[in-house]
């Protein structure tokens, strides 16, 4: 068994039904080199989970589990759905190998490349055999999981042989969750789906069956680590490191058959708060020594362990800042720490002055990540990754693309996304996000036929704040398992199209629903992105939101906090201006010709512009509307598309399953009173700061 039953929990993507295709045919595994290695390292490629070689005794460890894997998949595909897993020599329909197996059938010889690569596979239908072929036990995996999401059509026509390889090395997810529940934030900051799955009571959980499911989840989407406590490390999950390190070594052997490296997020101060020094100075030689031995450790306990998240000198987070020292200094210390044993350490470029005088606006929140790192570029060791929010505030509804990545060519980077959704209905209402990822990841800071974000990101990875809780539908909202998986899909494949990921996730979370399912999910979720912006802050101007828990409409709650969180309305006009010429100078961040388009007034996109820009409530945008009546426009439309989703969803009563049907129709109730609410308070503020009555006389209050 792959995965033990997990009565009341949803399957999500991977119900038995969407292995039918699969397990009704005659499957041939060829692993055998895997596993009769006689105490022999396997090449690098298959120690090769998170992008870095490791020694023989881990690529044992993860390759072995992983063929393992493989075999169980194929064995409980078939047993369900009567086919048959079958020895060499007879009869097959679908071929799952090693390209180093022994005496690879020649429907296998045929498609075989010269190098395939570490996790990547080969898929091709060649005479009325599917063959999937890797290099790696990884990619085999991954090349499972393919078939599985084609179904029928991967015993179809002929398929020419195509190869299949992550573009993003290190495909992560960060869990913020607590191990003792915090008296603010919860079990898990910022999460919207009940518990932690992996902490309860003080303590891992006793069972983690579910790490295990989740973690097949993940390998399904391509995702490939995972870190497993909170980056605002409190003072139990600080201890993770040590003296509880057997709570992480148990959560690592759930995730290794899929895969997945855990990962730790560790407090910079650790030295102090652990090991008893009176100093977390990176240059200081025995802080360097603590560290050094306290790594080790991890390694003898977890041999595949991926390295360390760190956020320092942020949001009251200790950090190198205390000592006079830089973020290089600080990074690079854990970096040389783990450097032996093949591990990284994520250092998160999210550090701006969260104490900030409202009254001073020459003071500026979006500079701060490329103030304090594009300096730095070059001087980051090459296991040390500088982890960069994709936008330069805080994972707003709509933001411009951060140009902390496009500053630091010397250094490597990952980008992360929030899954989670703090600011866009926090998996209380619909909002697909794959379309907003896509956007991200496709943008060209230099124009056509230069690099993309998701190409800058290459060299790091992609990481993401994760949506899972223990709810039974894993992300609270059913509809929000969507944006779970499009993430694991976008970091294998950036260049995907959202709406046809979109498609994959209702295709195998509905399998053999009408076709009425699958228009009608998505009619609601291709747009809601968009729907969201429309009913929330315009513009690009961000927040908006009720302060704390940052959930539905607060038009000035963070506007004289400490934050540095602003829209400066007053009664001519509405925005930041974040010009060169007059404003904080953050558009001289970017390279030409962002620099240029973002500077100048009748070139910023209307969907950026208060954003960039102070200006009248009556200043025309380019779609030829004033600033003012596009917000009315918006507010109104939006809560009348969210209207329309619950209708939409009604359509679909006795289509879906009964309970996952009341608890969608139950969330799009309260997506649309809360967009009520949003346009009504949006629209009234507006209304009360301009004096500009709504050109349509609509009621505004």
């Amino acid at each position: 068994m792959t995965v033990p039953p997990l009565p009341g929990v949803h399957p999500a993507w991977l119900p038995p039904e969407a292995f039918r295709a699969a397990g009704s045919r005659r499957v041939l595994v060829l692993t055998d080199p895997v596993g009769d290695l006689g105490g022999e390292a396997l090449p690098g490629p298959v120690a090769d989970l998170g992008g870095e070689a490791l020694p023989g005794p881990v690529a044992d460890l993860g390759g072995e589990a992983l063929a393992a894997t493989v075999r169980a998949e194929a064995a409980e595909a078939c047993e369900r759905h009567g086919g048959a897993v079958v020895a060499p020599g007879e009869p097959f329909d679908l071929v799952l190998a090693l390209s180093s197996a022994d005496a690879l059938p020649p429907e296998a010889q045929a498609v075989r490349e010269p190098e395939i690569g570490a996790e990547g596979f080969v898929l091709a239908r060649h005479d009325d055999v599917t063959v999937v072929l890797a290099d790696d036990p990884a990619g085999l995996l991954y090349g499972w999981f393919e078939v599985v999401r084609l179904g029928e059509a991967a015993f179809g026509e002929a398929r020419p042989a195509r190869a299949h390889r992550p573009a993003l090395r290190r495909r992560m997810l960060d869990h913020w969750d607590n191990i003792d529940v915090h008296p603010v934030m919860g079990q898990v900051e910022r999460g919207y789906s009940g518990g932690s799955i992996f902490w309860r009571d003080g303590a891992a959980r006793g069972d983690l069956a579910r790490v295990r499911a989740y973690a097949r989840l993940l390998a399904a989407t391509g995702v490939n680590a995972v870190a497993i406590n909170n980056v605002n490390v409190h003072a139990t999950e600080a201890r993770l490191l040590t003296d509880r390190l057997g709570e992480v070594a148990a959560i690592a052997a759930e995730l290794r058959p899929y895969g997945i490296r855990v990962h730790l997020s560790v407090n910079f101060a650790s030295p102090i708060v652990l090991g008893g020094l009176d100093s977390a100075d990176p240059l200081d030689e025995g802080v360097r020594e603590w560290w050094a031995r306290t790594t080790a450790h991890v390694y003898e306990t977890i041999p595949d362990f991926g390295g360390y998240v760190v956020k320092a000198d942020s949001e009251g987070q200790p950090g190198p800042f205390a000592y006079g020292r830089s973020h290089a200094d600080g990074a690079n210390m854990l970096a040389d720490a783990l450097a032996p044993h093949g591990g990284v350490v994520f250092w998160r470029a999210f550090v701006y002055n969260h104490r900030q005088d409202w009254r001073d606006r020459s003071t500026d929140r979006a500079r701060a990540a490329h103030d304090h790192f594009a300096p730095l570029d070059g001087q980051f060791r090459d296991n040390a990754i500088v982890q960069v929010k994709y936008g330069p505030m805080d994972f707003q509804t709509r933001e411009p693309v951060s140009p902390v990545i496009a500053a630091m060519p010397g250094t490597r980077l990952a980008v992360e996304l929030q899954v989670t959704q703090e600011y866009t209905g926090q998996q209380r209402h619909v909002c697909y996000l794959g379309p907003m990822w896509s956007e991200v990841l496709g943008f060209r800071f230099w124009g056509p036929g230069e690099r993309t974000v998701a190409d800058v990101a290459a060299g790091g990875g992609l990481t993401a704040v994760s949506n899972v809780g223990d709810d039974p539908y894993w992300t609270g909202h059913p509809l929000a398992q969507a944006n779970l998986y499009a993430f694991g899909r976008l970091a294998w494949a950036p260049d995907l199209d959202p709406a046809a990921i979109l498609d994959e996730w209702i295709g195998l979370t509905f399998p053999g629903g009408p076709g009425l399912v699958r228009a009608t999910l998505h009619e609601m979720m291709d747009g809601s992105w968009e729907t969201y912006e429309r009913y929330t802050a315009p513009l690009g101007v961000g927040f908006m939101v009720r302060p704390g828990h940052h959930y539905g409409p607060d038009v000035d709650g963070y506007e004289y906090t400490p934050w540095g969180t602003y829209h400066f309305a007053d009664r001519d006009g509405v925005g930041v201006d974040r010009t060169r010429a007059t404003g904080t100078g953050y558009t001289g961040q970017y390279p030409a010709p962002w620099s240029e388009v973002y500077e100048s007034l009748a070139e910023c996109p209307d969907e950026l512009l208060l954003f960039f820009h102070h200006v009248p409530y009556e200043h025309v945008l380019q779609s030829g509307s004033t600033v003012v009546q596009h917000i009315y426009d918006t507010h109104f439309a939006g809560a009348e598309e969210a209207a329309a989703m619950r209708l939409a969803w009604e359509k679909l009563a006795g289509s879906v399953d009964e309970a996952l049907y009341a608890r969608v129709k139950e969330r799009l109730d309260e997506q649309v009173r809360c967009a009520e609410e949003w346009r009504d308070q949006v629209n009234t503020y507006f209304l009360r700061k301009s004096g500009v009555p709504d050109a349509h006389g609509r009621p505004i209050h």
